[in-house]
């Protein structure tokens, strides 16, 4: 699972970072709210974890583009040390799935995040789709243009963390660290992984959707100029 966390206190926010890390949560961060506003819509995640009192855009603006102007229905937790009913109901009505107020234990976000994930996958589609690509996360039935694609299990978890940072970068370390952990094989086996999605997903259309950023990684896009 993949969190957002954009909070301007940097104390609350590496506190809260290594926590969900510990849990065993992808996290990435920001610490404004243009910031956050921009990985928001741009990456995938499966859920945002919101600071109100952010410089330049505060939470409630945040919440509010995400919702009406992308579209996106990402689940959000609000933080915000007020406690007044209006300003809860003011989060809440900007988007928010849930509030919690400052200061607040880990384990309670903790507790609030695996709530609201529960909720929202059994509500939210599990398929992920860049192009003419899709993949049932449930399934791990992968189909481009309406052909079943043969994968085997690193093939499919390349495939899915690359479709859901679609369309942006996703860098070497990242991708070998998702794949192996600390034990990192000697050969560069990733570029051989790779190599074969590639013959799988792409070889056989007109069009390739898996790109190579050289010295940096790779990303999964339908436009190959696209970063």
């Amino acid at each position: 699972m993949r969190i957002l966390v954009i909070e301007d206190n940097r104390d609350i926010l590496v506190n809260v970072l290594d926590y969900l890390q510990l849990k065993g949560y992808i996290v990435d961060c920001a610490q404004d709210g243009l910031s956050g506003l921009h990985l928001a819509v741009t990456e995938q995640y499966d859920l945002i974890v919101l600071d109100i009192m952010l410089p330049g855009v505060d939470g409630y603006q945040v919440c509010k583009r995400l919702r009406e102007d992308a579209g996106r229905d990402t689940p959000i937790i609000m933080l915000t040390a007020r406690d007044a009913l209006d300003d809860r109901l003011r989060g809440l009505n900007a988007g928010a799935d849930d509030y919690l107020i400052k200061p607040f234990a880990l384990s309670e976000l903790v507790a609030r995040i695996e709530a609201i994930l529960r909720r929202s996958q059994g509500s939210r589609t599990r398929l992920l789709q860049v192009g003419d690509l899709s993949l049932d996360v449930d399934t791990l039935q992968a189909t481009r243009g309406g052909r079943a694609l043969k994968l085997n299990p690193i093939g499919l978890k390349l495939l899915e963390i690359l479709m859901r940072r679609s369309p942006a970068v996703v860098r070497r370390d990242t991708l070998e660290e998702a794949l192996w952990g600390e034990n990192l094989p000697e050969s560069d086996s990733l570029r051989s992984h790779i190599h074969q999605l590639r013959q799988v997903l792409d070889k056989p259309f007109a069009k390739p959707l898996l790109h190579t950023i050289h010295s940096v990684g790779y990303r999964l896009s339908e436009r190959s100029d696209a970063v």
